[in-house]
């Protein structure tokens, strides 16, 4: 008689869900809200549906199926959420822009203001619609975001182009930050931002353990070394020579803030943050004595109800003051506000207060949640991902996301001087659209990343089951 003993192990190679379901469910709403969203300012400006709903429905839906394929396809781990909020932002801006075009009020003020005021919702769709092919052509050129540590110098060598380039044209509303050739414009500032964060990740994966080192301690801060402050000078330094001679704020604070949140991240260091703040304000408010442009906002800011007195200056902040105050709690409604009053950046820089004044304080902080979801959602990213690249890429991504968000929205409410810069997918811009979409893909191929389960190790000859049998 003989017995005989067998030992099995089973191994679960199933990963996690990949959601991709549940991004599809999120993106039906993201849809759905902009098109009520559409019908409800075609009833309150004409009371009758308007025309081009089923169109506009039709287009958006086709690009967010288009997105969310591409995503099935090459990013199937990816965050569920970042797709679906960037299609909802970029749909409802798509509204609003839509809603100021009918404003014969707005082509009147824009042309007392001495400007052409031209309708750009459907100019505006044609970039979403770009922006996404922007979005499917980095997910699937982009087998993985590590590939990009290789162009760490040449994304600065770019980088520099990029944001050199507007000086050699004429400036714009006071500010050189616009490229024009054969008539079209672009923001080169726009697609700098996505190309600079490769090259800080790159720089602080290889330096962060030298910047980390700390000379001595003083009052609970560690001071680094002088010979390490030699990179945040650079980059002051530069900040302020874009501040100089493009007189543009936005980009020389996004530009400035995105290095310092890196290089915290890098080092672990709350020093960097000091000496960050304190480099940034002391660079403004030198440049703020003799540059008249950057003058003339701070006067702004801090008083922006003297234009009534004076006659002289901008009366946009406060108009914009005004929208927000009359927009109240729940706001006058879609289609129902006066916020075109504010002229030809009404649906551009000034676009939030259009949210605020229709649809009140909530709207405005559900807008902001929104953007803060995504911030969140590339936080989340950097935290999942597993090389130290792919961590600095994504919080660096996020950080400027979210920088442009505060210089913006502060810029409205008059929280900090106007910037002149766009909000992200709500306002009209193509640079804008563009380089965002290509921000997000880069996030979700790193979140797929991040997500992905990790390959089962190979069996090992000595771990062999092996059947044991004994008489």
């Amino acid at each position: 008689m003989s017995s005989s003993t067998t030992s099995t192990t089973t191994i679960s190679t199933a990963g996690p869900p990949s959601r991709r379901n549940t991004e599809l469910a999120m993106l039906a709403f993201a849809v759905v809200i902009p098109v009520f969203a559409y019908a409800n300012v075609g009833l309150a400006l004409s009371d009758e549906m308007p025309s081009g709903m089923l169109s506009y429905g039709l287009g958006l839906g086709l690009l967010a199926a288009v997105g969310h394929l591409v995503v099935r396809k090459f990013a199937p781990y990816a965050d569920p959420l970042l797709l679906p909020l960037a299609t909802l932002l970029n749909g409802l801006g798509l509204v609003l822009i839509w809603r100021l075009d009918q404003s014969e009020r707005l082509a009147r003020t824009a042309d007392a203001q001495g400007f052409v005021y031209q309708a750009s919702a459907p100019n505006q769709l044609m970039y979403s619609a770009m922006g996404v092919a922007f979005f499917v052509a980095v997910l699937m050129l982009l087998k993985d975001h590590r590939i990009l540590q290789r162009y760490t110098y040449i994304s600065m060598a770019g980088a520099l182009i990029l944001l050199v380039m507007p000086v050699f044209f004429p400036a714009k509303f006071g500010a050189r930050i616009w490229v024009t050739v054969a008539g079209f414009s672009i923001q080169p500032a726009e697609f700098a931002k996505i190309v600079i964060a490769v090259f800080f990740a790159g720089y602080l994966m290889v330096k962060r353990d030298a910047l980390a080192l700390a000379s001595r301690r003083f009052m609970g801060l560690y001071l680094p070394r002088g010979r390490d402050l030699g990179p945040i000078l650079v980059v002051w330094a530069m900040s302020i020579l874009i501040l100089v001679f493009e007189t543009d704020l936005g980009t020389s604070l996004l530009f400035f803030g995105m290095f310092v949140v890196m290089l915290y991240v890098a080092t672990e260091r709350t020093s960097w943050i000091v000496f960050g703040l304190l480099m940034s304000a002391f660079g403004a408010v030198g440049v703020a004595t003799f540059e008249p442009h950057v003058q003339q906002r701070v006067d702004a800011w801090l008083d922006p109800f003297a234009v009534y007195d004076t006659g002289q200056g901008t009366e946009q902040i406060a108009q914009a003051l005004m929208a927000f105050g009359s927009g109240g709690v729940m706001g006058t409604g879609l289609g129902q506000g006066n916020s075109d009053l504010i002229g030809f950046a009404a649906n551009s820089d000034f676009i939030l207060a259009t949210v605020g004044e229709e649809l009140g304080l909530a709207g405005t902080m559900g807008i902001l949640l929104l953007y803060g979801l995504i911030v969140e959602r590339g936080v989340r990213t950097a935290l999942a991902a597993r090389d130290p690249f792919g961590k600095l890429l994504a919080i660096g991504l996020s950080a400027a996301f979210g920088i442009q968000i505060f210089v913006v929205a502060g810029g409205v409410m008059g929280l900090i001087p106007l910037t002149g810069m766009t909000m992200p997918f709500l306002a009209a811009g193509g640079s804008s659209v563009m380089a965002n979409w290509a921000l997000i893909a880069i996030l979700i191929k790193i979140s797929d990343t991040a997500r992905r389960p990790a390959p089962a190790p190979a069996p090992s000859p000595d771990a062999e089951m092996t059947q044991v049998v004994r008489p």
